[in-house]
């Protein structure tokens, strides 16, 4: 197991959280086991971009994504250069420390803030 280090993200994780990842497994797969409800409408199925995550440390350390995670990429809600789609990150034996774009693209749609 390897650690995913969640920063604080005010309605899902306001402490932030530490939590024990299983290699081979989604970041979007282990934070829900662990309690974390990231949003996930597309039901990880890369088809929307409600699980997108920034990764603050580690990103090296993750294979390359495909060109579909890149073009949902694009529509994303505060994209940086280390943002990824969690439902198509896998997890490896490098830990990570992830960040949770206060808005998703759902969010801002329904008027939420």
């Amino acid at each position: 197991m390897t650690q995913i280090i969640v920063l604080p993200h005010i309605e899902l994780c306001p402490e932030g959280a530490v939590i024990e990842a299983r290699a081979g497994e989604s970041v979007c797969q282990n934070l829900l086991e662990n309690g974390i409800a990231i949003e996930h409408a597309c039901e990880m199925s890369c088809a929307c971009t409600t699980c997108h995550v920034i990764v603050r440390e580690g990103f090296d350390s993750l294979e390359p994504s495909e060109e579909l995670e890149d073009d949902l990429l694009d529509k994303a809600w505060g994209l940086e250069p280390n943002s990824r789609l969690s439902c198509q990150t896998i997890v490896n034996e490098a830990p990570l420390t992830i960040e949770i774009p206060r808005y998703s693209i759902n969010m801002t749609k329904e008027g939420k803030r």
